[in-house]
């Protein structure tokens, strides 16, 4: 199958915006009521969105001490979780290894390395959507825009300035909470519209069989004598006849 190309961002932004979830149905728990409340909606489900946010490093003498933020979301709904909080840590570090809840997302190989560290145990059944849009051609770092775009036919705009902003704050801003469910909600939509869009695509095209390797046939031994005439006697000069008249 030849390299496919995604909708670049110019193209992307001719579309229809994205379909954000309103305010209302992005939870930010707080109280121990609030944290009881998201965990039991959380472990209902069987796939979430799924991404993490830390605080930008500007130079090399600064230690990385995220994630700060750990974002799940269905379709419908988003959870944002901040992780100086203990509870917060604890619920994410459930939802994280829990191995019936699939965590979807975008770019994880980062998540998969220091999120194990900050929570102190191994993510479990996670898939990264870049892995499945590979598989259909397109390139290892597809992206939720992207995807977005492809799968839903909407513009999915991320801002540079949030995704820089500092996520360790203990309040986060308005702007900061809508673009971390976005991040979240973003991989759940596209995961749930997934199926039916594979099924529209077109078929990998199928590789080339090798010919069947054949055994190499070992050569016989020679059926010349194995003792030769030494190559001196080969070249002796033919003796001189008598001459008998």
């Amino acid at each position: 199958m030849s390299r496919r190309k995604p909708p670049s961002k110019e193209e992307s932004q001719l579309l229809p915006p994205y379909a954000a979830l309103p305010d209302a149905a992005i939870f930010i728990p707080a109280t121990a009521e609030q944290f009881d409340a998201a965990r039991a909606q959380l472990l209902a489900q069987t796939a979430l969105g799924f991404d993490t946010e830390s605080k930008p490093l500007f130079h090399v003498a600064q230690v990385d001490t995220g994630p700060h933020v750990v974002q799940l979301a269905t379709p419908t709904a988003a959870w944002i979780l901040q992780l100086h909080h203990p509870q917060a840590m604890a619920l994410a570090r459930e939802i994280i290894a829990h191995p019936d809840i699939c965590k979807v997302g975008f770019g994880l190989d980062n998540d998969k390395s220091t999120l194990p560290k900050r929570l102190g145990a191994e993510l479990a059944n996670v898939v990264d959507l870049d892995r499945v849009f590979k598989r259909h051609g397109f390139g290892a770092s597809t992206g939720v825009r992207a995807a977005i775009a492809l799968v839903l036919g909407q513009n999915f705009h991320k801002s540079k300035k949030q995704s820089t902003s500092n996520w360790s704050l203990k309040t986060l801003n308005d702007a900061q909470i809508r673009y971390a469910a976005n991040d979240a909600h973003g991989p759940a939509m596209v995961y749930a519209a997934l199926p039916a869009w594979e099924a529209a695509q077109p078929a990998a095209a199928a590789q080339p069989q090798r010919a069947p390797r054949v055994p190499r046939v070992p050569r016989l031994a020679s059926a010349e004598p194995t003792h030769r005439p030494h190559r001196a006697a080969l070249l002796r000069a033919p003796e001189n006849k008598k001459n008998t008249s």
